[in-house]
């Protein structure tokens, strides 16, 4: 094979911001849709806010554990772009969709009884009730949200991040102008509240669906991913199957982290769970941008492991942490600055709750400030063995280190040791930063040794 020109730092760091900013600001654009249920419901109302936050809870572990077949679709196009195979790109696109769509038939059940499963888990009947209507209607949007996710990784594993960028920027806007109108009552609609807010989901990720399959069908009219979609493809079902699974088990035991301390929240009360839900919403604001990053690592990883080029992987995963790091240092400034101002963001004056819910949401900010060094580099490092297709230990090292580990240290630290709020998301830096330890050495000193000995063959 022909050696590739090696890339200079400068090319390097310019091909991960070319790559990398529309993927960021699709991945905000994403967050937003959440973002702007959280903002409206939290102007609704103390109540309807802390039922947003505990089904969203339930949501999106589900519906980030459905996407491991999405992000596994990612490395694959990757390294067939790089090998010039169209047919293999085709074949494990569509793959990716028929198991995002067995997925979602297998977990909307659950979704339409989440009550019951909200009590069991120590929940209020008021806000687990809630939760359940909003869940029931919200859970329809799973479907085109976890389809869109494997088009985006298509598109984004072939170096279009900015169409990804405007279709989810307009998702976002109908987003918020439908739950203006059907939280508030505005323009003649019924104010519906909670209810609003996830018909007004459930429309979004339609629009983007939508938006995404007519591009990727008359712009890339090479792959045919719609001609014959029905036709089963065993070899490469099979395929998206092991690389996805553990890619959405290792996203469940992370996911799972986060969501066990809002449960434990909603053990403390309304408020605490309220606080929580809005400081979660700004620290994963952020995290949008490492994320992004960590796709960019995705791709370009693949890509060297489809050209077999050592260099390119080292270089390039150098270049992608430090414009994470930087990141972090920005983000750990501006939580410890404005915590307050950042807080207040999400609350009505006129709330009766808000001194409360600001004075927590404050601290919470604090110790977010903490871990936003150890969660970009563990989710960076997670997006480089992703590209090198290296998924099963990953999985391992995210089970040890949130579910034996993090999630023991955030009751340890909230209630045997009586911290209560601020113990609890403590046990958040403990569980991230081992896994950003573990699974950083699992790339440096395992992975790049052995792609340089499987390249230089």
């Amino acid at each position: 094979m022909t050696p590739h020109p090696a890339m200079t730092w400068t090319q390097h760091f310019r091909a991960v911001l070319t790559l990398g900013l529309p993927l960021i600001g699709g991945h905000l654009a994403q967050f937003s849709i959440g973002l702007t249920d959280t903002l409206m419901l939290g102007r609704y109302g103390a109540e309807a806010l802390a039922a947003l936050t505990l089904a969203t809870a339930l949501f999106f572990l589900l519906f980030l554990m459905g996407c491991g077949f999405a992000w596994a679709v990612m490395p694959m196009v990757a390294q067939y772009d790089a090998k010039g195979d169209p047919t293999s790109i085709r074949r494990a696109t569509r793959m990716g969709l028929w198991l995002s769509t067995l997925y979602f038939a297998c977990v909307m059940p659950l979704l339409w009884v989440s009550g019951p499963l909200l009590l069991a888990l120590g929940q209020s009947p008021d806000l687990a009730a809630d939760a359940q209507t909003y869940l029931r209607i919200a859970g329809f949007g799973m479907l085109p949200g976890l389809l869109v996710m494997v088009l985006k990784s298509y598109l984004a594993a072939l170096s279009r991040t900015r169409i990804v960028l405007l279709i989810t920027l307009a998702a976002a806007l109908a987003n918020g102008l439908g739950n203006y109108i059907l939280i508030f009552g505005k323009l003649g609609a019924p104010e519906l509240g909670i209810v609003g807010a996830a018909i007004s989901s459930v429309v979004s990720q339609s629009v983007a669906l939508a938006g995404i399959a007519v591009y990727a069908h008359h712009r890339l009219p090479e792959h045919a991913l719609f001609t014959r979609l029905w036709k089963p493809d065993r070899e490469m079902f099979t395929r998206v199957f092991l690389l996805g699974l553990p890619i959405g088990l290792t996203t469940l035991a992370e996911v799972g982290l986060f969501e066990a301390t809002a449960l434990m929240m909603g053990w403390l009360g309304t408020v605490p769970l309220a606080a929580h839900g809005i400081a979660l919403q700004t620290a994963s604001a952020t995290f949008m941008v490492h994320l992004g990053f960590a796709n960019v690592a995705t791709i370009r990883s693949g890509n060297a492991l489809g050209k077999r080029d050592a260099a390119h992987l080292k270089r390039g995963a150098a270049a992608v942490l430090a414009l994470s790091l930087a990141t972090s240092c920005v983000t750990i400034v501006v939580f410890l600055s404005l915590p307050e101002q950042l807080v207040s963001l999400f609350l009505d004056p006129a709330d009766p709750a808000r001194d409360a819910i600001l004075a927590t949401g404050a601290a919470l900010l604090a110790v977010a400030a903490l871990f936003q060094l150890v969660d970009g580099a563990q989710v960076i490092a997670l997006g480089l063995l992703r590209g090198m297709q290296d998924a099963r230990i990953p999985m391992v090292i995210a089970v040890i280190a949130y579910w034996a580990i993090g999630i023991p240290a955030s009751y340890l630290l909230g209630f045997v040791l009586d911290l209560g709020g601020v113990g609890i998301w403590s046990g958040l830096v403990v569980g991230l930063g081992l896994a950003g330890v573990l699974m950083q050495h699992r790339f440096w000193c395992r992975a790049v040794p052995e792609a340089g000995r499987k390249f230089s063959r």
